[in-house]
């Protein structure tokens, strides 16, 4: 119970920083996205940034101060496919949070997640390209996150924070992700609740402490900036390059985001019902935000030289600088102090466009979205392997924060 009671004050504490936080909010930055627009079409404009998971957070602050989390990681390592038991073993307090968190939504629609898959298959490779040079790189011009991630755990060991990260983005591409023999259910709980022990731990980090803006990190304000990083930024660049998607398939791709969302611990009320929704919504809650930090700089520092691990920096980092700039533009990656490359620039910018439309003449072609498929798939398979070679990618609940940085 001592331990619950430390946490409540620590979110008692958050609620009236945020209260404060609420006076100096500027009307630019308001949350005015009203929750008609939303799964659950309901009228309210609560606010996100102040919302944060209200049944994990509890449990796993009390997991970690009572040192649980190096047993619980054990017991939930050999857990892998959604249709597998929950190994036994567990606490009382976190086998009631995992049988929560593993529950799909009631309005999940697991044919349209079968036409999602048909979707990825087709523009797999756009989908790659897109997750790590344009919403991967983004994700050091959003303040907070860039914060989040380089005072915990992950900014340690980028390479293992981004092979993570990539696990999440396969996985949710991958067939049947949401069906028993997918992985994406397990891997959304064991995100969720990596995301509350950071929510625990990066307060106790001076140097979070003394560049952060909010109290209490990963809100549901922050995961949707993310999800809008991935989910409506890819299909704001396809409609950019003219990829005519069917409107089964558009749907179906956004479906697959509002569940994911949903297993993240994102209230109903904050997940856009429709494409136009989460555009709006993107344009109130990412837009805005991007801008430069130290930790956003350093981080993509690390991300454009990740190529040092195999010893061809020299020819991916330039090459990696020049599409990130083509895909984020100048002001997100001069945020970020990529370097300039205009020989190379300008011919991503020229000979991009003409690929896509190459690619998309080709998909009408018998066996032509098969045979793209498995090239991409062999793709997907050797940047995991890159990112973590010979064992298995296991997100485990941090019991700390940067190492490098800890106090």
């Amino acid at each position: 119970m001592a331990d619950i009671s430390r946490r409540k004050l620590l979110l008692a504490g958050g609620a009236l920083g945020a209260m404060g936080a609420l006076n100096v909010v500027s009307p630019a930055h308001a949350w005015t996205w009203n929750s008609r627009g939303s799964i659950a079409a309901t009228d309210s404009v609560r606010d996100p940034r102040f919302v944060w998971d209200g049944q994990v957070d509890p449990v796993i602050a009390s997991l970690l101060d009572r040192g649980g989390v190096p047993a619980v990681n054990a017991t939930l390592r050999p857990w892998v496919y959604n249709g597998q038991r929950v190994p036994s073993g567990l606490p009382a307090d976190v086998q009631g949070i995992v049988d929560m968190a593993r529950t799909l939504p009631s309005w999940a629609d697991l044919r349209k997640l079968d036409i999602a898959y048909r979707f990825a298959t087709k523009r797999g490779l756009y989908l790659g390209v897109l997750y790590g040079m344009n919403s991967g790189m983004m994700s050091a011009a959003i303040p907070r996150e860039a914060r989040a991630v380089y005072w915990s755990k992950g900014g340690a060991d980028i390479r293992d924070r981004i092979a993570k990260t990539a696990k999440l983005g396969y996985d949710i591409g991958a067939y049947h992700a949401y069906r028993p023999d997918g992985k994406m259910i397990v891997t959304c709980v064991k995100t969720r609740l990596t995301h509350s022990a950071v929510r625990h731990l990066l307060p106790q980090s001076s140097h979070w402490r003394a560049s952060a803006d909010e109290q209490i990190p990963i809100s549901q304000y922050d995961i949707l900036v993310t999800w809008h990083s991935l989910a409506s930024s890819v299909m704001q660049k396809l409609d950019e390059w003219g990829v005519r998607i069917p409107s089964d398939e558009r749907d179906a791709y956004l479906h697959l985001w509002q569940v994911t969302a949903s297993m993240l611990g994102v209230d109903d009320e904050y997940i856009p019902v429709s494409w136009e929704q989460a555009e709006q919504q993107r344009q109130q809650v990412l837009v805005p935000l991007l801008a430069r930090t130290d930790e956003g700089v350093k981080l993509a520092d690390m991300l454009v030289n990740l190529g040092e691990y195999i010893d061809f920096t020299l020819v991916t980092q330039p090459i990696f600088e020049a599409v990130t700039r083509y895909m984020l533009g100048d002001t997100v990656t001069d945020m970020l102090e990529l370097t300039r490359r205009p020989i190379l620039e300008k011919t991503v910018e020229e000979a991009w466009p003409i690929f896509v439309r190459i690619r998309e003449a080709g998909l009408p072609i018998p066996l032509a979205p098969t045979i793209y498929s498995a090239f991409e798939e062999l793709i997907r398979l050797f940047a995991l392997f890159y990112l973590n070679p010979f064992q298995q990618i296991n997100i485990d609940i941090p019991t700390g924060n940067n190492p490098d940085y800890e106090h």
